[in-house]
């Protein structure tokens, strides 16, 4: 696995068309806190119990057309479930995952809020809430 900070991540979404955006948040991360703009949605864990969905991989197999040659960039909120998440698709014949470092909300700060010290929405790049 690769590892891109957000800005990387964006040039390289730029100059790579074929690459798959995947942001694995939880549906309700995805939608209220935002996502980045051209992500697809396939969550790695999902409320209640934040256990992790058995069909994760599929549904991205799906997404790429069943082509695990492509790009695929992982997000999450902090760089850290998108890691653990790529391991899996690595593990079942992926050869291209990228994560992107710090995720969407980025780091902690000294007063423990997310924003303020890097990720895809620090570093201001396009992003939507619903």
């Amino acid at each position: 696995m690769q590892h891109l900070s957000p800005i990387q991540t964006a040039e390289f979404l730029k100059t790579n068309p074929d690459a798959v955006f995947v942001d694995v948040r939880s549906e309700i991360e995805f939608f209220y806190v935002g996502h980045p703009v051209g992500a697809e949605h396939v969550a790695w864990q999902e409320p209640p119990d934040w256990d992790v969905q058995p069909e994760f991989a599929a549904h991205v197999k799906s997404l790429v057309a069943g082509v695990k040659t492509r790009p695929v960039v992982l997000i999450c909120r902090s760089g850290k479930r998108s890691v653990d998440a790529g391991k899996v698709l690595e593990s079942v014949g992926f050869t291209q995952v990228y994560n992107v470092l710090h995720g969407f909300e980025g780091d902690l700060d000294e007063t423990f809020h997310r924003g303020k010290v890097n990720g895809w929405r620090f570093d201001g790049l396009p992003w939507a809430q619903m």
